[in-house]
């Protein structure tokens, strides 16, 4: 199909015709043969729409600001499989002020038919919750389900009472006047927010000064120290920042997470994320979330971005249409705002970290190491090896397995070189890759153990070893990245090395840490193993060289008598009574270092 050159709307369908996937292009025939021609470039996503586009249509625009209203509309009505969309499950939120005497304050979910007065209803249940709870501990007032006035007097006050968070009325000693005007205030307070508060209760105070009444005073005063303390927990990175919302994205190759912070009057009013399951480009998709979300969410005048999209004039344009004035998209690069856009990020991958069981720390450094490396995807499986020998006896390696940012000792594995004989750290790499690969063409349909492809892996060794496993990757086609971990004349990890040249990794100590201990991990790994065959050979010469004793008697001789050397030494009798031992064993046993003697 020939495409014209013109901004519009292009609408992908199946075998079956559904519509799978909707999109705007500033020029159709650029945008629409990406995705039919070199699938290298593609996510997972991607590949697998593309396989399942059966043909499409396309719909010319004016421009691209009307392309954008249109495909906002045509999503909304056939939701389709590969777009973005966003469900409003959020409900709305209330403030409820019972009706009665003694009259509580309380956050809820639902508004009743019970009589009580209802404020609201607010979008942003996080907030509404958290002030309702500090304005009834800055004013004092109660949060227990006790009965006033049925309880006065009954009970003992709780340990609100006693860390002055509750004025108690439980007692059946504090005035209903006072109770009244703290309840007043406690609504002034949720309705005008802290600093109108602060300044309504400051001219109280002073004017009960001035009449002398400073016990009144006295306790105005505590309240406003109660609403400034509330006021800066709530504080974030300034008082300064403006009321915006601040989006930011991550993902790990596999699902993607948009978070978004509200702030208003310089606080955090309320979060929400939306994960995403195999995203398929950043650019597109952060387009898509901020109108599929802004159709169902306030609009402000600020939005703060972690990127700009390449449409952000268009998308601009459509957020202040819908708002009614001006709407202002920024990407800051220093500052308190991109410390926001960073808090941002840190918590949509903590979400993320979350779903697969991580902490946010180990996540961000396989972060950090994706882009450190250029990898296309965060590595959760990481496998890493390295080679030991003693002058060419005894040529082993050692393999072990990071996953999620933790050791799997389950999937560690032992090679034992076979090729040749002698020193070669080269050869004894290739040789250990190319039995793992050809392991894995075996078992790849289970994908479990060695059927599982690792999405990095790091050689203890520098561009010699790494240069010399490529040729087992071409062989296998297989396209792994494969990285060596350098270290300095005092055996410590000083960088990380590709074909392409050293990569310093000293100045980023999360990434550090973590390469060093994986470095000393396969190290051990593989000089234990050495040792262990070393110790085996050792053994073998000895003990296993005697006829009638096999590993098993030689291993309950060395048990029962420590060393070779109390074997020596022991009479006749005393081999006999040997675990595993007969008789006849036992001469042969003392026949063998009595007759070395002579």
């Amino acid at each position: 199909m020939a495409l014209p050159e013109s901004p519009g709307v292009y609408i992908m369908h199946n075998k079956n015709k559904k519509i799978i996937y909707i999109g705007k292009a500033k020029v159709l025939k650029n945008r629409v043969s990406q995705y039919f021609g070199s699938q290298n470039n593609h996510s997972e996503k991607v590949r697998r729409m593309v396989e399942n586009v059966d043909y499409f249509e396309y719909i010319i625009c004016d421009g691209e600001f009307e392309a954008l209203v249109l495909e906002c509309s045509l999503i909304k009505q056939h939701t389709p499989k590969y777009n973005i969309l966003l469900k409003d499950d959020k409900g709305y939120s209330y403030i409820r002020v019972s009706n009665e005497k003694w009259r509580r304050i309380t956050y809820e979910l639902q508004k009743k038919d019970d009589g009580a007065t209802y404020i609201g209803p607010y979008m942003t249940g996080f907030y509404v919750k958290q002030s309702v709870e500090q304005a009834n501990r800055a004013f004092k007032l109660p949060d227990c389900t006790r009965k006033f006035p049925e309880c006065f007097g009954k009970e003992r006050p709780c340990l609100n009472y006693h860390i002055k968070q509750c004025l108690a009325p439980c007692t059946g000693k504090v005035k209903f006047s006072e109770y009244n005007e703290n309840v007043e205030q406690a609504l002034e307070f949720l309705k005008g927010g802290s600093s109108e508060s602060i300044k309504q209760l400051t001219e109280e105070m002073e004017t009960a000064a001035e009449a002398l009444d400073f016990e009144r005073a006295a306790k105005i005063r505590d309240k406003i120290n109660a609403i400034k303390k509330m006021s800066d927990k709530q504080k974030v990175v300034s008082v300064n920042v403006p009321d915006q919302d601040v989006i930011a994205y991550f993902t790990d190759g596999e699902r993607g997470c948009f978070q978004v912070f509200k702030f208003v009057g310089g606080r955090l009013t309320d979060h929400e994320n939306f994960v995403i399951n195999n995203p398929m480009d950043g650019e597109n998709e952060l387009s898509q979330f901020i109108t599929s979300f802004y159709s169902m969410r306030e609009i402000p005048k600020n939005i703060t971005l972690d990127r700009i999209p390449e449409d952000s004039e268009v998308i601009e344009k459509w957020l202040s249409e819908k708002r009614g004035n001006r709407v202002y998209l920024t990407c800051p690069q220093r500052g308190e705002q991109a410390q926001l856009v960073q808090m941002c990020r840190k918590n949509a991958a903590e979400v993320l970290a979350q779903i697969k069981g991580r902490t946010s720390r180990e996540y961000s450094v396989l972060e950090e190491l994706r882009e450190i490396l250029g990898l296309s995807k965060i590595p959760e499986y990481i496998e890493s090896y390295d080679n030991s020998n003693l002058a060419g006896t005894e040529n082993v390696a050692g393999m072990i397995v990071y996953e999620n940012g933790k050791p799997l000792k389950s999937a560690y594995r032992k090679f034992k070189i076979k090729s040749f004989e002698g020193q070669d750290d080269y050869a004894s790499m290739a040789e250990v890759l190319d039995r793992r690969f050809t392991e894995y063409e075996e078992l790849k349909d289970t994908g479990e153990g060695f059927g599982r492809l690792p999405d990095l892996i790091l050689l203890d060794g520098g561009q010699g070893q790494v240069s010399a496993v490529m040729p087992v990757l071409r062989k296998h086609n297989l396209d792994v990245p494969i990285f060596g971990m350098v270290k300095d004349g005092s055996h410590r990890t000083r960088a990380i090395t590709g074909t392409g040249g050293e990569i310093s990794i000293n100045s980023r100590r999360a990434v550090f840490t973590f390469i060093s201990k994986m470095q000393d991990e396969v190290h051990r790994f593989a000089i234990g193993y050495h040792h262990q065959r070393r110790k085996n050979a050792t053994f073998k010469s000895s003990l296993t060289d005697i006829d009638g004793i096999g590993t098993v008697r030689a291993k309950a001789l060395l048990k029962h008598f420590r060393t070779i050397t109390n074997i020596r030494n022991a009479d006749l009798e005393e081999l006999e009574l040997c675990p595993k031992m007969t008789h006849d064993s036992a001469v042969m046993v003392y026949n063998y270092f009595h007759d070395t003697e002579e």
